[in-house]
């Protein structure tokens, strides 16, 4: 099997309502998304997405995605995308870093590898049936009362386990949402204080020392010394993001002793193939994780959830599901979706989704 064209779509993902995070620092209104389609000559296609959570969030956009699979297009055509680690080495090869701009060349690979199979990529990658996986709402920075009020909307929805945006330049503040949204919870839910790498490592450990909650704490400072700085100092467990885009980073963090749980996400670290490695790696040293996506519609989602699923309950954390902040659904119906606050993958062979491209509008470009 060899791979004949991959065509590249652009579509604009407004958000229902403006987005603060990181105690309001960043604001966040629309994504911009690149939709990848693999095809072959044996008639199977594959479907990838990548989609960057704005241009502050990490060193990533919209834009450098398209132009890097400009970049790697070529030297793809032709090869066997059933070849995963292969695909990765020529990626890699060609244009070192910019793991980003591979994610999704790397998922439409494998969702044709799934076809091939006749497998879903749950159960590709190991598991034994399509889990339901918790999902965990996001919510915008804001006041006490304001953050309470959106997680009792999102308790409506079915959503038992929150994500609260925190780290302001007011300590006094963020130590208030701390404790009112950890004493305010709904009975039986679960919360994660997001800081988005906000605090310096004085200031995280002055606000950690004291507050009496003890959630996980995710990404309190900019680099992983200085969360490792922090994890020696708190009792709070620390959930890693922002600053893990390799495996090496990753196995530092281990060394380090700098979190007790990660984030894995495959647009971040390179696609569904590092991201794979990522999570067995957790697993084997006791990591919980939350495996999810950085952004996009349920079919980046929907990958995501297919790598949750196969993930053992007992290193599974929740995963966030950007299409419920989307205005738009370019892939209607399809895919992982919320249902009382769990999602489930498709069970369908390879990724479950098929993008309609009528929907997707004409592509920017086509490679052959």
């Amino acid at each position: 099997m060899k791979i004949t064209r991959i065509t590249v779509y652009q579509i604009e993902l407004p958000l229902n309502e403006p987005y603060w995070l990181s105690g309001g620092r960043l604001k966040f209104e629309r994504l911009d998304s690149t939709f990848v389609r693999i095809d072959t000559d044996a008639g199977l296609t594959g479907w990838g997405e990548g989609c960057p959570w704005g241009h502050t969030y990490l060193p990533a956009h919209g834009p450098g995605i398209r132009a890097g699979i400009e970049t790697l297009a070529p030297f793809l055509i032709g090869e066997d995308p059933r070849s995963l680690d292969h695909i990765n080495r020529v990626m890699d090869l060609q244009l070192p870093g910019h793991p980003y701009v591979k994610s999704p060349l790397d998922m439409a690979c494998w969702d044709i590898a799934g076809q091939a199979a006749g497998m879903p990529l749950w159960q590709m990658w190991g598991g034994a049936e399509a889990a339901q996986v918790l999902v965990n709402s996001s919510i915008s920075t804001g006041t006490p009362d304001d953050m309470l009020a959106r997680i009792e909307t999102a308790a409506a929805k079915g959503y038992t386990v929150h994500s609260a945006k925190v780290g302001g330049t007011d300590i006094g503040l963020d130590i208030d949402r701390i404790e009112a949204i950890s004493g305010g919870l709904p009975k039986g839910h679960k919360v994660t204080f997001d800081v988005n790498r906000a605090w310096q490592p004085g200031v995280a450990v002055q606000v950690l020392n004291s507050v009496s909650a003890r959630d996980w704490v995710e990404q309190p400072c900019e680099t992983l010394d200085q969360c490792a700085h922090v994890a020696a100092r708190v009792s709070n467990p620390i959930m890693l993001d922002e600053c893990m885009h390799t495996f090496i980073d990753h196995l530092d963090a281990w060394k380090l002793r700098a979190c007790e749980g990660v984030k894995v996400k495959p647009n971040r670290v390179g696609g569904l193939t590092r991201a794979r490695q990522i999570r067995d790696f957790g697993v084997s040293v006791g990591w919980q994780m939350h495996v999810e996506d950085l952004g996009g519609s349920a079919l980046a989602d929907t990958a995501a959830i297919h790598l949750a699923a196969s993930t053992p309950d007992a290193n599974r954390l929740a995963s966030w599901l950007c299409h419920y902040h989307l205005s738009v659904d370019p892939v209607p119906g399809q895919g992982a979706r919320n249902d009382h606050g769990v999602a489930t993958p498709p069970s369908t062979p390879g990724l479950g989704v098929t993008p309609d491209p009528e929907l997707l509008g004409p592509p920017v470009a086509t490679y052959e």
